[in-house]
Formats: structure tokens, C-alpha cells, sequence
């Protein structure tokens, strides 16, 4: 259960965002399986060598296949990236890869609390607001920003959360 009212933590805000252009690394996971520490190690030391970031936010975005959510099943593989935004691609360095996240409608939701509770925090968006919310999953990207306030293991973290709607 969530350590704070739902109402207080879980109101999403609907946003419309534009293209942007993301570098970063990518691997193969799944909720089994899962690798997201091995592919923060691999990114964090070398982020420093992209030079066109706009910003120091961070988005841990998963690019799940279309019926990933209707036959949900925990040993599903998706592809887990960490990315940072840029400018342009005029400059990857070595090892990475650019990624164009397109635009849409997201709910987001602004989560405070310990990182490691995330799945009663998803469980909540895809189980109780969004089949009350009037909107329907879309498939594009799912990202997390992490901005200043994130702290991996902390129940002081803050992160937002985006949902692609429509």
C-alpha cells in the first residue's frame, strides 16, 4: 500500500509534449530478468561525454511491444533505455545510440517515495486510474524522468512518472 493518500500522490497531470531527441543505451530485459542496474552503471560513468544535453534530467524509457499490457506476463521481454536529451545528433559518442521519442499525450504522475515500491505504484495506474480515467493506454514509449530530486533507494526520491495516452 502506498504510504500516502492516492488522491495526494497519483492526480496525474495531461500533458502534450513534442518530438524530442534522446542519446543514450539501451538493453534487453524483462520484469524477470530484469538488468536496469547493469544499464545505469553502463550509462552513468559516460554521460558526461554527451555534449549537446539540454538539461541534466534523465528519462529511464521502456519501448514494450503492442500487446505487451494485454498479455501481460512478467518473462515478456522490452527494451529499457537511459537516456539524456539533446539538441541534435550531431554528436553519439562511442557506445551509444540516439533515440527519437515521439510526441503525444502522457498523464504524468509525480511520484515521491522509495524507487523500489514502483510496482504498487504502477499496479495503481494500470489497474485503478486508468480504466477509471476515460483515457486509454497508447502505444508509444513509457518513460520516467529523473530529474535533481531523484535518489535512487531513498524514500525522499521524487520522480514523474509518463503514461502514453490517448
Amino acid at each position: 500500500m502506498l504510504n500516502r493518500p492516492k488522491e495526494q500522490v497519483m492526480t496525474p497531470t495531461i500533458k502534450t509534449i513534442s518530438a524530442k531527441k534522446l542519446i543514450g543505451m539501451h538493453l534487453i530485459m524483462s520484469l524477470v530478468n530484469n538488468k536496469t542496474g547493469e544499464l545505469w552503471s553502463n550509462f552513468m560513468p559516460n554521460r558526461k561525454e554527451i555534449a549537446n544535453a539540454i538539461g541534466a534530467d534523465l528519462y529511464s524509457l521502456q519501448v514494450y511491444k503492442e500487446d505487451y499490457f494485454t498479455l501481460f506476463n512478467p518473462a515478456a521481454e522490452f527494451e529499457k533505455w537511459a537516456l539524456t536529451e539533446v539538441h541534435d545528433f550531431d554528436a553519439v559518442p562511442q557506445g551509444m545510440e540516439t533515440f527519437n521519442l515521439q510526441g503525444g499525450l502522457y498523464a504524468i504522475f509525480h511520484y515521491k517515495g522509495n524507487p523500489e515500491n514502483g510496482a504498487e505504484v504502477f499496479r495503481y495506474i494500470f489497474q485503478e486510474w486508468l480504466p477509471q480515467s476515460g483515457y486509454r493506454l497508447d502505444d508509444r514509449p513509457h518513460f520516467e524522468m529523473l530529474g535533481d530530486k531523484y535518489k535512487n533507494g531513498s524514500d525522499d526520491s521524487e520522480e514523474e512518472i509518463w503514461i502514453p495516452i490517448k
